[in-house]
């Protein structure tokens, strides 16, 4: 359904602007509850006594809750409405803060993180099936202009909650917990427009809809799932692992980690507002071949020039930043009657992608530490684990770029890029 404001003057006005309420500041609390986790990972190490391995099968496991999301969230959609997913996606976030907050146990922490990942997979493909149907106009800059709001709560995210970790309150201390808490209530926040406003409902018929089917038998949906898996790979790994990586690698303190971080986060941010319009002139395919590949080659200059070459973590989200928005506005362009039908075969299988991203960099970490120090508490030996494991999400931004240009080419071929 269209959601241009000339077609209905009387009262799509107040609704669009409900609508975009609901998409950029559910973005926007997205960003936080998934960015605070950078400098709460070594406080829940710690405190749970995991080793590196464990950790990474801890992300992967509870990235489980979020793929297990995408499975029937576009079918709840066709059932209930967008509206009512929204409310249910930003219920169970807030629901889940409480049960971290009361997590005090490994298998408890995982079940927490299990519910808030099923609000997160509901919320994104939810906020993303209702892009998908608002922009109709300038796709790529509208798509990575509400990715904009998720850029900036994830830049100050990993401030916020390595302060907030150190704050007393009644006596005690807040730590992740309370972190925890507090963010993800704020998913209450974009109920209230997500209440109020009317959303665009299936206005498609169904004989006129896109089957999956026909959709999983096109080669583009197949490239479209590998840019955008090792694309995403390659950006939410950065949130779970930079922090990690800076202060084991090079002993930096939490508070400084914490602001390279949010310093990667502050380049995302900008890229995606600064580059829409880019992708909208250049070409969706083409967009993603450069900016992946920048990613991933700066990504490969830090780890090899050490501490001093720290920077260009940061740099390297200007790269990956646009990779999820573009290819959403592809989607929405080349399967306008199945949007959501190709939004959650997509996110689906990236899902999967990113449960088994998480696994590899921690075994791939931990594999790489026990080689080089001979199962000896040996700095070195940890120094280079963390090096391969980072070195593999550089590698996912490379990937990224080969399989973007796979599409490209593609679709060249046959007269039909975007």
């Amino acid at each position: 359904m269209k959601a241009d404001t000339t077609l209905h003057p009387a009262s799509s006005k107040r609704n669009y602007i409900l609508q975009l309420l609901t998409v950029f500041v559910g973005f926007l609390v997205f960003g936080f509850s998934e960015n605070i986790k950078g400098p709460a990972i070594p406080r829940i190490q710690s405190d749970l006594r995991l080793d590196e391995m464990q950790l990474g099968t801890l992300l992967s496991l509870n990235s489980l809750g979020y793929l297990l999301a995408c499975t029937f969230t576009a079918l709840l959609i066709r059932k209930i409405g967008i509206k009512a997913v929204s409310l249910l996606a930003f219920g169970s976030m807030a629901v889940s803060g409480v049960f971290i907050f009361l997590s005090n146990s490994y298998p408890a922490l995982s079940g927490s993180f299990f519910l808030m990942y099923i609000g997160n997979g509901m919320l994104e493909i939810g906020l993303a099936v209702l892009g998908a149907r608002i922009f109709v106009k300038n796709t790529g800059t509208m798509m990575n202009l509400s990715h904009f709001f998720y850029g900036l709560s994830s830049t100050v995210a990993p401030l916020i909650s390595s302060g907030l970790m150190t704050v007393t309150v009644f006596g005690h201390m807040l730590d992740w917990r309370g972190v925890y808490l507090i963010i993800l209530m704020l998913s209450m926040i974009p109920m209230i427009p997500a209440f109020l406003g009317k959303f665009p409902g299936d206005a498609t018929l169904t004989e006129d809809r896109i089957p999956l089917s026909a959709i999983s038998r096109d080669p583009v949906i197949w490239l479209l799932v590998a840019v955008l898996s090792f694309g995403v790979i390659s950006e939410l790994a950065v949130g779970g692992w930079l922090v990690n990586f800076l202060e084991k690698a090079y002993g930096w303190t939490a508070s400084s980690a914490a602001g390279m971080l949010s310093a990667f986060f502050l380049c995302f941010t900008l890229a995606r507002l600064v580059l829409g319009p880019v992708t909208d002139k250049i070409g969706f395919a083409l967009s993603l071949i450069l900016f992946s590949a920048f990613s991933g080659i700066c990504t490969f200059a830090a780890i090899l020039w050490g501490e001093s070459g720290a920077i260009l973590f940061a740099i390297a989200g200007v790269g990956i930043a646009p990779i999820y928005p573009t290819i959403m506005a592809l989607i929405a362009d080349r399967y306008r009657q199945g949007s959501d039908t190709a939004i959650t075969f997509i996110v689906t299988l990236m899902g999967v992608a990113s449960v088994l991203g998480n696994y590899f960099i921690g075994a791939i970490t931990e594999g790489i530490k026990q080689l080089f120090s001979g199962g000896q508490e040996d700095g070195a030996g940890l120094l280079r684990g963390l090096q391969a494991g980072y070195g593999f999400i550089g590698l996912c931004a490379l990937l990224c770029s080969v399989s973007a240009y796979w599409l490209y080419r593609h679709l060249k071929m046959r007269g039909q890029l975007m």
